[in-house]
């Protein structure tokens, strides 16, 4: 990452991704836009169990939507659905265990809620930062395995149930830290560098972005969209940039405030009037490359990353 990048970045983030940016945003906002129920439309959104995931899934649930919540711990993710259903008096949210760095889990999921449900919306909430190199049973590393393949297995394998219903949507939340990552499908599983997590989740967060446009050109029936939350204050963030929490926690956004676009894209007519792809920040495009970054990767890179990709789920199927 170049010194330039970081320092664009920070200064673009201060000035936006903070609660006071969201409360400059939000004045543009259109009221009526969320005001909208959604009964018998059907919600997936995996992280669903605390921070943005959990925010997002209570106002769906508000709305009437039916929830499926997927998570790793049963325990939190039982609290969350309980939590959740005494807040919205709607007890269609249902729970699914499963751990999105584990492949193989992903692909049986994926048959079984093919053959039992239908789906509208798939929110692509889940994520983690890893800070120190880990391997997955399987030997992948922890971020990449969570953040790229396993979102890349679980959308792939739900879009033949997405494409049979009507407004069919996927939301990926991603990360404005990849604004200083340039795409690398040369060491996708940190093997050739020094190992930083947050660098590491940047690039993953890169990844998914660049996931969401080629998704966007392949399956025109449904509306793609990643987008970025902006800095909130929840547990993930306190867990894995502890000293950025402590440091910048007064100026964190709410939950809720970061769960604002997630919730747009998925519930509001405006945002399937927008093109298939896009990156979204505070209901509006916005570009996915910091001004004279050269961040930009080319289409041979791009096919290179799908390539991988899809052979290393075809491997775990």
């Amino acid at each position: 990452m170049s010194l330039y990048r970081s320092v664009v970045w920070f200064a673009k983030g201060l000035r936006e991704y903070t609660k006071s940016g969201y409360e400059s945003a939000s004045k543009d906002f259109v009221p009526h836009d969320l005001e909208v129920q959604v009964p018998g439309r059907v919600f997936l959104v995996t992280g669903g169990n605390s921070g943005i995931g959990k925010a997002t899934a209570l106002q769906i649930a508000k709305r009437g939507g039916t929830v499926h919540l997927v998570c790793r711990d049963q325990a939190r993710a039982e609290d969350a659905r309980g939590e959740i259903i005494g807040e919205s008096g709607n007890q269609n949210i249902f729970l699914h265990i499963m751990d999105l760095s584990d492949p193989k889990q992903i692909w049986k999921f994926v048959e079984n809620f093919k053959q039992e449900h239908k789906l509208h919306v798939l929110i692509n909430n889940a994520g983690c930062m890893v800070n120190k190199r880990g391997l997955s049973e399987d030997g992948l590393e922890k971020n990449f395995a969570t953040n790229t393949l396993g979102v890349y297995i679980l959308t792939t394998g739900l879009i033949p149930v997405l494409e049979k219903e009507h407004d069919p949507r996927v939301i990926t939340v991603s990360s404005g830290g990849m604004l200083v990552q340039k795409l690398n499908t040369n060491d996708l599983q940190s093997e050739r560098t020094p190992f930083d997590g947050t660098m590491v989740y940047a690039q993953n967060k890169r990844q998914q972005v660049v996931l969401t446009e080629w998704w966007a050109q392949g399956h025109p029936a449904i509306h793609f969209s990643s987008m970025h939350p902006g800095w909130a204050h929840t547990p993930g963030v306190r867990q894995a940039m502890p000293g950025f929490h402590t440091r910048f926690r007064d100026r964190l956004r709410s939950e809720a405030q970061g769960a604002d676009t997630v919730l747009w894209l998925a519930l509001s007519s405006a945002a399937a009037a927008q093109p298939s792809g896009r990156f979204f920040q505070d209901r509006k495009p916005v570009s996915t490359h910091l001004p004279l970054a050269r961040t930009s990767s080319s289409p041979a890179e791009e096919e290179k990353l799908i390539e991988i990709l899809e052979q290393l789920a075809q491997t775990f199927k």
